[in-house]
């Protein structure tokens, strides 16, 4: 997995969640809205770099179903931190188990999508 695929990728799926859930709310103002997607990014980048969960290149399916598996679980819980801790820092607040599953599904998807661009096939 390349380093800036998978960081564009958790930016990518942090802005499309908080764009597309009607449980994700990142505030009122501009302001607010834009300090809750960085500290969501944050977080995102942060906890998926520390604890990695991916290929370092093109795998087959079912090993990328399984890495895509791991890394939903990974980011369904750091959507669930993000809730607990979206009111303390930003104006960030995730409703539902639902929405954080959700998020957790369209944030792995990204990461996988932009991971896997400009990476070479692999030749079995």
């Amino acid at each position: 997995m390349t380093d800036i695929g998978s960081k564009l990728g958790a930016l990518a799926g942090v802005c499309i969640a908080g764009a597309l859930l009607p449980g994700i709310t990142l505030g009122a103002e501009d302001v607010d809205v834009l300090l809750s997607l960085v500290v969501a990014a944050f977080v995102v980048i942060l906890l998926t770099q520390l604890v990695h969960v991916g290929p370092s290149a093109r795998v087959p399916v079912p090993a990328l179903l399984t890495f895509g598996l791991a890394g939903f679980v990974q980011d369904s819980l750091i959507w669930w931190l993000l809730s607990w801790l979206g009111g303390k820092f930003a104006e960030l607040e995730v409703e539902g188990f639902g929405t954080i599953l959700l998020a957790g599904l369209i944030t792995r998807v990204s990461i996988l999508a932009f991971s896997l661009i400009g990476t070479e096939p692999t030749t079995d």
